[in-house]
Protein backbone atom coordinates (compact mmCIF):
# COMPACT_ATOMS: atom_id res chain seq x y z
CA UNK A 1 0.00 0.00 0.00
CA UNK A 2 1.55 3.29 -1.14
CA UNK A 3 0.51 6.46 0.66
CA UNK A 4 0.32 9.50 -1.61
CA UNK A 5 1.70 12.68 -0.07
CA UNK A 6 3.80 10.81 2.46
CA UNK A 7 7.16 9.10 2.80
CA UNK A 8 7.19 5.43 1.79
CA UNK A 9 9.92 2.80 1.95
CA UNK A 10 9.76 0.93 -1.36
CA UNK A 11 11.87 -1.78 -2.98
CA UNK A 12 13.68 -1.28 -6.29
CA UNK A 13 12.22 -3.79 -8.77
CA UNK A 14 13.87 -2.75 -12.03
CA UNK A 15 16.34 -0.27 -13.44
CA UNK A 16 16.01 1.73 -16.66
CA UNK A 17 18.07 4.42 -18.37
CA UNK A 18 15.93 7.22 -16.94
CA UNK A 19 15.67 5.97 -13.35
CA UNK A 20 14.41 3.02 -11.31
CA UNK A 21 10.98 1.58 -10.66
CA UNK A 22 9.82 0.96 -7.12
CA UNK A 23 7.42 -1.76 -6.04
CA UNK A 24 3.84 -0.53 -5.56
CA UNK A 25 2.16 -3.90 -6.11
CA UNK A 26 1.46 -3.05 -9.76
CA UNK A 27 3.70 -1.83 -12.59
CA UNK A 28 5.89 0.21 -10.28
CA UNK A 29 6.50 3.86 -9.44
CA UNK A 30 9.24 5.75 -11.23
CA UNK A 31 12.04 7.38 -9.28
CA UNK A 32 13.71 9.64 -11.90
CA UNK A 33 17.43 9.16 -12.45
CA UNK A 34 18.47 12.50 -10.91
CA UNK A 35 16.98 11.38 -7.57
CA UNK A 36 18.38 7.83 -7.52
CA UNK A 37 21.07 7.42 -4.80
CA UNK A 38 24.48 6.37 -6.01
CA UNK A 39 25.14 2.60 -6.20
CA UNK A 40 21.44 1.73 -5.97
CA UNK A 41 20.74 -1.90 -6.92
CA UNK A 42 17.67 -4.02 -7.57
CA UNK A 43 16.28 -5.21 -4.24
CA UNK A 44 17.35 -2.09 -2.32
CA UNK A 45 14.80 -0.39 -0.08
CA UNK A 46 14.57 3.37 -0.63
CA UNK A 47 12.76 5.96 1.46
CA UNK A 48 10.95 8.24 -0.99
CA UNK A 49 8.19 10.81 -1.05
CA UNK A 50 5.31 9.90 -3.39
CA UNK A 51 3.06 12.37 -5.18
CA UNK A 52 1.60 13.19 -8.64
CA UNK A 53 3.74 14.97 -11.21
CA UNK A 54 2.52 17.65 -13.66
CA UNK A 55 1.18 14.95 -15.98
CA UNK A 56 -0.83 13.37 -13.14
CA UNK A 57 1.45 10.33 -12.88
CA UNK A 58 2.30 8.91 -9.48
CA UNK A 59 6.01 9.52 -9.05
CA UNK A 60 8.66 9.22 -6.34
CA UNK A 61 11.41 11.58 -5.23
CA UNK A 62 14.17 11.66 -2.64
CA UNK A 63 13.63 15.40 -2.28
CA UNK A 64 12.10 16.52 1.00
CA UNK A 65 8.93 18.64 0.79
CA UNK A 66 8.30 21.35 3.37
CA UNK A 67 5.34 19.33 4.61
CA UNK A 68 3.48 16.04 4.12
CA UNK A 69 -0.22 15.23 4.22
CA UNK A 70 -1.61 16.37 7.56
CA UNK A 71 1.06 19.03 8.17
CA UNK A 72 0.32 22.72 8.61
CA UNK A 73 3.10 24.83 7.11
CA UNK A 74 3.90 28.35 5.95
CA UNK A 75 4.46 28.42 2.18
CA UNK A 76 5.13 31.13 -0.40
CA UNK A 77 2.91 31.63 -3.45
CA UNK A 78 4.86 31.52 -6.71
CA UNK A 79 2.00 31.66 -9.24
CA UNK A 80 -1.60 32.86 -8.93
CA UNK A 81 -4.38 32.10 -11.44
CA UNK A 82 -8.16 32.36 -11.50
CA UNK A 83 -8.38 28.69 -10.56
CA UNK A 84 -6.05 28.96 -7.60
CA UNK A 85 -2.51 29.51 -6.43
CA UNK A 86 0.63 27.41 -6.61
CA UNK A 87 2.85 27.40 -3.54
CA UNK A 88 6.50 26.39 -3.28
CA UNK A 89 6.73 23.34 -1.02
CA UNK A 90 10.25 22.28 -1.91
CA UNK A 91 9.57 19.89 -4.81
CA UNK A 92 9.87 20.12 -8.59
CA UNK A 93 6.09 20.58 -8.77
CA UNK A 94 4.40 23.28 -6.69
CA UNK A 95 1.41 22.48 -4.50
CA UNK A 96 -2.02 23.80 -5.56
CA UNK A 97 -4.48 25.79 -3.43
CA UNK A 98 -7.88 26.08 -5.19
CA UNK A 99 -9.50 29.51 -5.05
CA UNK A 100 -12.32 27.96 -3.01
CA UNK A 101 -9.78 26.95 -0.36
CA UNK A 102 -8.36 30.45 0.08
CA UNK A 103 -9.51 32.91 2.73
CA UNK A 104 -9.17 36.27 1.00
CA UNK A 105 -7.24 35.61 -2.18
CA UNK A 106 -3.53 34.91 -2.52
CA UNK A 107 -0.88 37.03 -4.21
CA UNK A 108 2.47 36.13 -5.71
CA UNK A 109 5.32 36.17 -3.16
CA UNK A 110 2.83 36.19 -0.28
CA UNK A 111 3.30 33.66 2.52
CA UNK A 112 0.33 31.64 3.76
CA UNK A 113 -0.32 29.14 6.50
CA UNK A 114 -1.92 26.10 4.90
CA UNK A 115 -2.79 22.50 5.68
CA UNK A 116 -1.72 19.79 3.26
CA UNK A 117 -4.41 17.25 2.40
CA UNK A 118 -5.49 14.76 -0.27
CA UNK A 119 -8.22 16.07 -2.57
CA UNK A 120 -11.02 13.49 -2.52
CA UNK A 121 -12.01 14.04 -6.15
CA UNK A 122 -8.58 13.86 -7.75
CA UNK A 123 -6.58 11.89 -5.19
CA UNK A 124 -3.82 14.46 -5.54
CA UNK A 125 -1.98 16.36 -2.84
CA UNK A 126 -3.37 19.88 -2.36
CA UNK A 127 -3.40 22.60 0.28
CA UNK A 128 -6.05 24.71 1.97
CA UNK A 129 -5.90 27.97 3.86
CA UNK A 130 -9.15 27.05 5.64
CA UNK A 131 -7.60 25.08 8.49
CA UNK A 132 -10.11 25.85 11.28
CA UNK A 133 -12.15 22.86 10.10
CA UNK A 134 -9.27 20.54 11.01
CA UNK A 135 -8.74 21.94 14.53
CA UNK A 136 -10.77 21.03 17.60
CA UNK A 137 -10.42 21.01 21.37
CA UNK A 138 -13.49 18.82 21.91
CA UNK A 139 -11.48 15.63 22.42
CA UNK A 140 -8.01 16.50 23.61
CA UNK A 141 -5.05 14.23 22.88
CA UNK A 142 -2.65 16.16 25.14
CA UNK A 143 -2.22 16.62 28.89
CA UNK A 144 -0.61 19.20 31.16
CA UNK A 145 3.22 19.35 31.08
CA UNK A 146 3.31 17.30 27.87
CA UNK A 147 5.79 18.44 25.24
CA UNK A 148 4.14 19.46 21.96
CA UNK A 149 4.87 21.10 18.62
CA UNK A 150 3.49 24.64 18.29
CA UNK A 151 2.73 26.68 15.18
CA UNK A 152 1.94 30.37 15.52
CA UNK A 153 -1.54 30.92 14.04
CA UNK A 154 -2.68 34.49 14.75
CA UNK A 155 -2.16 37.39 17.14
CA UNK A 156 -4.76 38.40 19.74
CA UNK A 157 -5.01 40.99 22.52
CA UNK A 158 -3.51 38.59 25.09
CA UNK A 159 -0.93 36.74 23.03
CA UNK A 160 -0.86 34.38 20.06
CA UNK A 161 -3.25 31.60 19.17
CA UNK A 162 -1.09 28.58 18.36
CA UNK A 163 -1.81 25.25 16.72
CA UNK A 164 -0.86 22.29 18.90
CA UNK A 165 0.37 19.11 17.18
CA UNK A 166 -1.66 20.05 14.07
CA UNK A 167 -4.84 19.18 16.03
CA UNK A 168 -5.74 21.66 18.76
CA UNK A 169 -5.48 25.36 19.51
CA UNK A 170 -4.06 27.11 22.53
CA UNK A 171 -2.81 30.50 23.67
CA UNK A 172 0.80 31.54 24.08
CA UNK A 173 0.48 34.58 26.35
CA UNK A 174 2.64 37.65 25.83
CA UNK A 175 4.39 37.09 29.18
CA UNK A 176 5.59 33.71 27.87
CA UNK A 177 7.18 35.21 24.74
CA UNK A 178 10.85 36.19 24.88
CA UNK A 179 11.70 36.71 21.22
CA UNK A 180 10.10 38.04 18.06
CA UNK A 181 7.67 35.55 16.55
CA UNK A 182 5.41 35.64 13.54
CA UNK A 183 2.59 33.64 12.01
CA UNK A 184 3.91 30.34 10.70
CA UNK A 185 6.80 30.01 13.15
CA UNK A 186 7.09 26.48 14.53
CA UNK A 187 8.85 25.44 17.73
CA UNK A 188 8.71 23.07 20.68
CA UNK A 189 6.54 23.90 23.67
CA UNK A 190 4.54 22.30 26.43
CA UNK A 191 1.02 22.36 27.81
CA UNK A 192 1.04 24.77 30.70
CA UNK A 193 -2.63 24.48 31.74
CA UNK A 194 -5.90 22.96 30.53
CA UNK A 195 -9.03 24.73 31.75
CA UNK A 196 -12.45 23.18 32.31
CA UNK A 197 -13.71 24.37 28.94
CA UNK A 198 -10.74 22.67 27.24
CA UNK A 199 -9.03 25.97 26.56
CA UNK A 200 -5.27 25.47 26.61
CA UNK A 201 -2.43 27.69 27.77
CA UNK A 202 1.01 26.82 26.42
CA UNK A 203 4.61 27.90 26.90
CA UNK A 204 7.67 27.59 24.68
CA UNK A 205 10.52 25.20 25.47
CA UNK A 206 10.32 22.26 27.86
CA UNK A 207 8.70 22.04 31.26
CA UNK A 208 9.80 21.64 34.85
CA UNK A 209 13.03 19.90 35.82
CA UNK A 210 13.62 18.69 32.29
CA UNK A 211 13.85 22.30 31.17
CA UNK A 212 16.43 23.00 33.90
CA UNK A 213 18.37 19.91 32.87
CA UNK A 214 18.37 20.79 29.17
CA UNK A 215 19.18 24.46 29.68
CA UNK A 216 21.88 23.57 32.22
CA UNK A 217 23.75 21.59 29.59
CA UNK A 218 23.45 24.54 27.21
CA UNK A 219 24.87 27.01 29.76
CA UNK A 220 27.79 24.70 30.56
CA UNK A 221 28.54 24.28 26.86
CA UNK A 222 28.46 28.03 26.27
CA UNK A 223 30.76 28.56 29.24
CA UNK A 224 33.20 26.04 27.80
CA UNK A 225 33.09 27.78 24.41
CA UNK A 226 33.82 31.15 26.06
CA UNK A 227 36.81 30.26 28.23
CA UNK A 228 34.69 29.48 31.28
CA UNK A 229 33.12 32.93 31.73
CA UNK A 230 29.93 34.67 30.56
CA UNK A 231 28.96 38.28 31.40
CA UNK A 232 25.33 37.50 32.32
CA UNK A 233 23.70 37.53 35.76
CA UNK A 234 20.37 38.09 37.54
CA UNK A 235 20.50 41.84 36.78
CA UNK A 236 21.04 41.37 33.04
CA UNK A 237 18.39 42.57 30.61
CA UNK A 238 15.86 39.78 29.77
CA UNK A 239 16.20 40.42 26.03
CA UNK A 240 20.00 40.13 26.21
CA UNK A 241 19.65 36.82 28.04
CA UNK A 242 17.17 35.50 25.50
CA UNK A 243 19.28 36.70 22.57
CA UNK A 244 22.36 34.84 23.81
CA UNK A 245 20.93 31.77 25.59
CA UNK A 246 17.57 31.35 23.86
CA UNK A 247 15.76 31.18 27.23
CA UNK A 248 13.77 33.50 29.45
CA UNK A 249 15.39 35.34 32.35
CA UNK A 250 13.28 33.27 34.75
CA UNK A 251 14.62 30.03 33.26
CA UNK A 252 18.18 31.45 33.26
CA UNK A 253 17.99 32.30 36.97
CA UNK A 254 16.42 28.94 37.85
CA UNK A 255 19.01 27.03 35.81
CA UNK A 256 22.06 28.92 37.06
CA UNK A 257 20.77 28.47 40.61
CA UNK A 258 20.66 24.71 40.06
CA UNK A 259 24.16 24.70 38.54
CA UNK A 260 25.44 26.73 41.50
CA UNK A 261 23.98 24.21 43.98
CA UNK A 262 25.63 21.44 41.97
CA UNK A 263 28.94 23.38 42.31
CA UNK A 264 29.33 23.55 38.54
CA UNK A 265 29.39 27.37 38.32
CA UNK A 266 30.17 30.37 40.48
CA UNK A 267 28.53 33.79 40.52
CA UNK A 268 30.72 36.86 40.15
CA UNK A 269 29.84 40.55 40.28
CA UNK A 270 29.75 40.69 36.49
CA UNK A 271 28.59 37.25 35.39
CA UNK A 272 29.02 33.50 35.87
CA UNK A 273 32.06 31.28 35.55
CA UNK A 274 32.76 27.58 35.44
CA UNK A 275 34.05 25.73 38.47
CA UNK A 276 37.17 23.80 37.56
CA UNK A 277 36.75 20.09 38.18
Amino acid sequence: MVNIGEYNTLKVIRMVDFGVYLDDGNEGILLPKRFVPENTQIGDDLKVFVYHDSENRVIATTQHPKGVVGDIVLLKAVTVTRQGAFLDWGLMKDIFVPTSKQLSGMRTEGEYLVKIYIDEQTGRVAATEKIEYFLSNDDLTVKEKEEVRLIVYRRTDIGYVVIINNKHTGVLHFNEIYRNIRVGDSFKGFIKAIREDNKIDVAAGTSGYKRVEDEGDKILRLLQENNGYLPYHDKSDPEEIYSFFGMSKKTFKMTTGTLYKQRKIEFTKTGIKSVES
